[in-house]
């Protein structure tokens, strides 16, 4: 038989085609020779769509990969479960170093007098200790020098790093307040690193959004789980039904010069299973850009916990109001060690 050789699946499906159009079947009727005519079958499955096992399968192993980026990127030197501290200045001088007379303590091994960090009104100035500056600290690679301390507010990356052995720190600014944030390559949390939890898969949970853009874009005013609150644009919301009811949450961008958009969201799990502040989710931008109606794939099984449910020295945002979905979302990323 003809189609003795197919899987059953495709043979059921060329019958398929064949009954919808009968001249395709007359069509391979003409070819005298057996090889053709399956050469021509070969090149007609080629043209159909992946089937959705197929489909199914590739999902998965793109969910896996970015999982283990995911994981990479917290155990990287300078990843979050790097942090091992957050010390918020004092109006004039902060002294640091392992040093019992210091007013933000390093971890045992640090030099006794490292630097000190001086805040007068909205200015941080790095000055040597009485001894002057060890030889190996380094502010953005290069040897220490006193020198002003760039800080923006909720803009961590603009921030010189101060480095010296498995220490590295920078000077951050919430609304009027500024801290300095100490991560260590060798802290407890990345070397007693033991796995993260996840729900198993499920692809009802990858749903496609219907984008709708703000014109003009409007600012919300996030919170803080440390008590401070900052602003942030919200291009638009998206639209999206699941278990049959319709649902619509905003995103944050958090920076213009990156095509992603940052949602914080929280769900009923939060009860049980997941991080009770808030889960992040991150995706690219929708089909048409921002300012135009369009589509937007939300994937919540790449929900991830936000800093904050690893370490206590992060400040993390909380969820506006409507990002709280009355739902469960029982995929991405569970309690961190529970």
């Amino acid at each position: 038989m003809l189609l003795g050789n197919l899987p059953v699946t495709s043979a059921n499906l060329l019958i398929s085609i064949f009954s919808a159009f009968p001249s395709t079947l007359y069509f391979l009727m003409r070819f005298r020779n057996r090889s053709a005519c399956l050469t021509f079958i070969a090149l007609l499955f080629a043209l159909l769509p992946a089937p959705a096992a197929s489909q199914e399968t590739s999902w998965k192993r793109d969910l896996a990969t970015w999982r283990a980026k995911y994981v990479a990127d917290l155990l990287k030197p300078d990843g979050w479960l790097s942090l091992t501290g957050l010390e918020w200045l004092q109006p004039g001088d902060n002294s640091l170093g392992s040093a019992a007379d210091n007013k933000i303590h390093l971890a045992a091994g640090s030099p006794a007098h490292l630097a000190v960090l001086h805040l007068e009104g909205e200015t941080v100035t790095l000055n040597p200790p009485p001894d002057g500056f060890p030889p190996d600290f380094l502010v953005a690679g290069s040897p220490a020098k006193p020198q002003p301390l760039r800080a923006e507010a909720n803009n961590d990356k603009v921030s010189p790093h101060l480095t010296i052995g498995t220490l590295n720190m920078y000077v951050i600014r919430r609304e009027a307040r500024f801290a300095l944030r100490i991560k260590d390559s060798r802290s407890p949390s990345i070397v007693g690193f033991d796995g993260l939890n996840w729900y198993a898969p499920d692809a009802a949970y990858r749903v496609t959004a219907k984008w709708i853009p703000y014109s003009p874009a409007k600012t919300i005013t996030l919170a803080t789980l440390v008590g401070t609150t900052y602003d942030q644009p919200v291009p638009g919301a998206a639209e999206f039904t699941l278990a049959g009811k319709t649902f619509r949450i905003e995103p944050v961008l958090e920076d213009p010069a990156v095509a992603k958009l940052f949602f914080i969201l929280r769900d009923t799990t939060s009860t049980r299973t997941t991080y009770p502040a808030c889960r992040f989710l991150y995706t690219g931008f929708p089909t048409n850009g921002l300012d135009k109606p369009g589509q937007l794939v939300l994937d919540f099984n790449r929900m991830e916990n936000p800093p904050c449910a690893y370490t206590p020295f992060s400040t993390c945002p909380l969820p506006p109001p409507g990002n709280r979905l009355p739902i469960a979302l029982p995929v991405g990323e569970k309690r961190y060690h529970e």
